[in-house]
């Protein structure tokens, strides 16, 4: 009954948006990927899909380009990341460079989320903090859950190799726990997992679910950075611009947090530690060009509100600043700190507010020393 509910779904999805007669392959019997930190296909599913006509209108570069060489079914799709003859194996089973799309073998085209890119949504974490997983349960079976983390020096812009990962897992969770009902977007598996300690920048976590009642083997790619995030999700659902505006933007954007905290704390965050007060900043490109670079930054308040914010990070190259907005900026040398402006300086706790600046040079894919203080 549910593979024909979906199945019906998809084909409403598909003429929804205009797309006529797309042949839709033969649903697997199990599915699953990564929620948080999230997988490529998860929240490029989650970036472009219209929640009204069910169609997939991809806005982040990376998404948009997956979609144009893999087609809209692998987003529709997005917990197939699969391999019927996996059998749990890794290196040695998938090609270098086919990680992320389950090599070529399985039910689906995911080749798209092969592509090497540093623009895919991100995950900002904190290294050696504890987080809970969450994976998708679309169909419940068991089996074991394997993470790995790539290596220092990881880059994201070269086709992800096995030797980019470290060769044994960080983490490993056997028939964890599920909250909700299979056949959703809702449902998922959760365990807890310490990240590994002394990364920094950006990485990636390769997931690789193996069944233990067939040889039915799910893999998946989810880009992370280590900046003292909390889960915050940049990269989804933004522009795909790659050409600097002409100007900045005049007023306070429509996601600016609240002026009063909230009455419960967020429960969508598993990495909420309220212990922890003062601000984290997060850093992430949203657009490159030739000569220059677009990127946004993050002030999140943790455990209780803050009045005021106070940005600090050193460019790693000669890289500079020319504009910024919805906030004050200075500079000294590599060294930029940001103040806030007159509107954004109270956050609510477990909340965020956002700053935006236009830059000189090549893109840095992470800056030195980046910092968030209330002073």
């Amino acid at each position: 009954m549910r593979r024909k509910k979906l199945l019906a779904y998809l084909a409403a999805a598909v003429m929804a948006a205009g797309l006529g007669a797309i042949a839709l392959p033969g649903i697997a019997e199990a599915h699953g990927a990564m929620m948080v930190p999230g997988s490529r296909t998860w929240l490029c599913y989650k970036d472009g899909r219209n929640p009204t006509t069910g169609e997939i209108q991809p806005k982040n570069a990376a998404c948009a380009a997956a979609v144009a060489q893999s087609g809209t079914t692998s987003l529709y799709n997005w917990f197939a990341v699969l391999r019927s003859d996996g059998a749990g194996r890794v290196s040695g089973f998938l090609p270098d460079g086919q990680l992320c799309s389950g090599g070529t073998g399985g039910p689906y085209n995911f080749t798209g989320f092969n592509l090497a890119r540093n623009d895919w949504p991100q995950t900002h974490l904190t290294a050696g903090k504890s987080i809970q997983i969450w994976y998708n349960d679309w169909a419940k079976h068991p089996g074991t859950f394997s993470l790995y983390i790539t290596k220092d020096g990881y880059d994201p812009t070269k086709p992800l190799a096995w030797s980019d990962l470290e060769p044994t897992p960080f983490n490993q969770s056997t028939n964890p726990p599920a909250n909700g009902g299979p056949g959703s977007d809702d449902g998922y598996y959760y365990w807890n997992a310490t990240l590994p300690s002394g990364k920094s920048g950006k990485h990636l976590i390769y997931s690789v679910w193996s069944r233990s009642d067939s040889t039915e083997t799910f893999y998946g790619c989810s880009d992370v950075v280590f900046d003292g995030g909390n889960g915050e999700v940049t990269g989804v659902g933004g522009t795909t611009t790659t050409t600097p505006p002409t100007t900045a933007p005049t007023t306070a954007p429509t996601t600016s947090a609240p002026t009063t905290p909230p009455t419960t704390a967020p429960t969508t965050s598993p990495t909420d530690n309220p212990g922890e007060t003062g601000c984290a900043a997060m850093y992430n490109i949203t657009g490159t060009w030739n000569g220059g670079f677009q990127a946004e930054v993050m002030v999140h308040a943790l455990s209780a509100p803050i009045g005021k914010w106070t940005v600090t990070w050193t460019f790693p190259g000669s890289q500079t600043v020319t504009q910024l907005w919805s906030g004050t900026a200075s500079s000294s040398g590599s060294l930029v700190t940001v103040k806030n402006a007159s509107w954004n300086g109270t956050v609510a706790a477990n909340n965020y507010t956002t700053f935006g600046f236009l830059g000189s040079g090549t893109a840095p894919p992470t800056v030195n020393n980046l910092t968030c203080s209330t002073a």
